[in-house]
Order: structure tokens, then C-alpha cells, then sequence
């Protein structure tokens, strides 16, 4: 028989049934309900299977000959980032000459670094090797997350270290009263806790949405803006919480890092010594490399979003915050910083 005629014969019943005066009402409204629901399942809304699903990766490249390539490129530069920011931690925390604010946020921003790496970058390096795409709907899930709280929290870090930098300069005799160790602390509990938040509201918002059959994800991770293009259902108020989180988690503290800087601009403009202007300046050089190199590279990849639609291009583009920033960065902290150096060498010469 065909669904139009299940679907009549099955409304005919449930109107028979409940037109009979011996059916008390609401034992004829259940049985109705029941045998209607049993005999035309088509009308029942189908459940959302999403949970049990699998997304596919669709990576960097679909081209086999390439993927040997990436493997060892991007196994080697991840190894790179581990061991550099894990020494980096290591330093900060054998030489007690490094027992002071800015190494203190800077041993935080390592691990953040860490951190970022490591939720996006073994997952792919699985897929390369194994030559598969598939990701499950959790570890999507838990991709979002991770890679939510840890990129809000290095964007909140910069923030603190732009202020420690400007209390260091423009404040130099109250510097150890106003960075206290309390202080510090709370900044960082404080920004974790922000980022926490944000990556649970991130959390909140990719589950309620419900996705079709062979989602494919142009992207070598869940990347939460890719997975809202991606839905099925309504996306206009996860829309706006993006946006508004984004403003937040991104635009505050850039705002807040460049009127640091305006001040310390300000204030090293009007010291008179040139070796004194050279001393301040250097020591805002790593942080503002670092500054620029993440958040260049975020917006970047947010105005190319907005203007080409090529979700490869975006792809290969967020390869710089996820992969070589947290590569660089103990880099540029370290090949400019005396006392970084100093205490790495210390503590090689004490293991060997």
C-alpha cells in the first residue's frame, strides 16, 4: 500500500475510534494517540541522530601524494612547539632569578600554547596517518570546547602581560606593590574562569544544532564558525552569541592591549635618554611580536572568511595560529631575552 493510502486509512480509524459514545474521552484520546503514532510513523518528527554521527575532516589537501608531506611537516613542527614551550615552563620554574610577574604570565601563555596545539594537531596528524576523515560527533565536540577556552584564554594572557608591561614602565617604583604575586594570581584565575565560560557557552550552542548526513568540515578541526555554516537547523541567534562573544573575547582585549601600549608609547617618548627609550622598547619587543603574530593572523583569516568564499583557503590560513604561533613564540621570547637564555642554559648544563 502506498503512504497516502496508510495515511488515510490510519486517520479514518483514529476519527472511528474516537466518534464512539462507549470510548470514554480520554481513554479514546490515548488509544488514538497510541495506534495513530504506531501505524503512521511517517508523521512522527524524526529524532535527531546527529549524537551517533560521524563529521568528516576534510583537512588540507584531498591530493594522496601531498599527504606524507603534511604528516612530517606538521609532526615536526608540533614536537617543536611542545619542546620549545615545555622549556620555556621549565626555565621559568628552575631559576628563581624568573620568579617575577612577566615570566609568570609568560610560563601561562606557554601552556596555553601547549594546549592549543594539542587539541587541534593530533587529531589531524591520526588522520593523515591512518588516511581517514572521520571524527566523532563527541570529539567534535570536545574540539570546540578546548580549542574555544584555550584560545580565549591566550587572548586574555596577552592582555594581562600588555598591562604588566605598561605598570613596569610607566609605574617602575610601584611595579613589585602593584604586580603582586596575589594580584597575578587572580588575573589568571580570572581570565580562566572567562574562558571557561566562553568555551561552555561555545559548547552549549554547537549542541543544540542539528546537522544532515555526511557533514563534510573544510577544516583540519571543528572549527565552531565552519560547523554553524554547516547546520541544518536555525543558526541566527548562535549567530549573534558569536559575534558578541567574539567582541568580547577578541576585541576587549586587543582594546585593552593597545591602550597599554598607547600609554607606554607615550610615556617612553618623553624620557630623555635614548639608552633608557632602547631599554623600555626592548622590553615590549617579544610581547608585541607576539601580539601581532596572533592577532594579525586571527583577523586575518576572519577578513578573508568574510571576503572569499574558499573554506580551504581559510583553512590553510588557520594553520598560523593553531601550529606556528605556539611554535614561535618561545622563540621570540627567548632569542631576545638574556635572562631566558641564561636560565636555559643553566639547566641544561644541569642535566647533562
Amino acid at each position: 500500500m502506498s503512504e497516502e493510502g496508510i495515511w488515510s486509512s490510519s486517520v479514518t480509524i483514529c476519527e472511528w475510534l474516537e466518534s464512539k459514545i462507549w470510548t470514554p474521552l480520554y481513554l479514546s484520546h490515548l488509544f488514538s494517540t497510541l495506534f495513530f503514532f504506531k501505524i503512521c510513523p511517517i508523521c512522527i518528527e524524526p529524532q535527531n541522530r546527529t549524537a551517533d554521527s560521524e563529521f568528516l575532516l576534510l583537512g588540507l589537501s584531498d591530493d594522496p601524494e601531498l599527504q606524507p608531506l603534511l604528516f612530517g611537516l606538521f609532526l615536526s613542527m608540533y614536537l617543536v612547539a611542545m619542546l620549545g614551550n615545555l622549556l620555556m615552563i621549565l626555565a621559568v620554574m628552575s631559576d628563581s632569578h624568573l620568579h617575577t610577574p612577566m615570566y609568570f604570565f609568560l610560563s601561562n601563555l606557554s601552556l596555553a600554547d601547549i594546549s592549543i596545539s594539542t587539541t587541534t594537531v593530533p587529531k589531524m596528524l591520526l588522520n593523515l596517518q591512518t588516511h581517514s576523515k572521520s571524527i566523532t560527533y563527541a570529539g567534535c565536540l570536545t574540539q570546540v570546547t578546548f580549542f574555544s577556552l584555550f584560545a580565549c584564554l591566550e587572548s586574555l594572557l596577552l592582555a594581562v602581560m600588555a598591562y604588566d608591561r605598561l605598570v613596569a614602565i610607566c609605574q617602575p617604583l610601584h611595579y613589585l606593590v602593584i604586580m603582586s604575586p596575589r594580584l597575578c594570581g587572580l588575573l589568571v584565575l580570572l581570565s580562566f574562569f572567562i574562558s571557561l565560560l566562553v568555551s561552555q557557552l561555545q559548547y552549549l550552542m554547537v549542541s543544540q544544532l542539528s546537522f544532515c548526513a555526511d557533514v563534510e568540515i573544510p577544516h583540519f578541526f571543528c572549527d565552531p564558525s565552519q560547523l554553524f555554516n554547516l547546520a541544518c537547523s536555525d543558526t541566527s541567534t548562535n549567530d549573534i552569541l558569536i559575534y558578541f562573544t567574539g567582541a568580547i573575547v577578541g576585541g576587549v582585549p586587543l582594546s585593552g592591549i593597545l591602550f597599554s601600549y598607547y600609554r607606554i608609547v607615550s610615556s617612553i617618548l618623553r624620557t630623555p635618554s635614548a639608552g633608557s627609550k632602547y631599554k623600555s622598547f626592548s622590553t615590549c619587543g617579544s610581547h608585541l611580536s607576539v601580539v601581532c603574530l596572533f592577532y594579525g593572523t586571527g583577523l586575518g583569516v576572519y577578513l578573508s572568511s568574510a571576503v572569499s568564499s574558499s573554506p580551504r583557503k581559510d583553512a590553510v590560513a588557520s594553520v598560523m595560529y593553531t601550529v606556528v604561533t605556539p611554535m614561535l613564540n618561545p622563540f621570540i621570547y627567548s632569542l631576545r631575552n638574556r635572562d631566558i637564555k641564561s636560565a636555559l642554559w643553566r639547566m641544561i648544563r644541569r642535566i647533562v
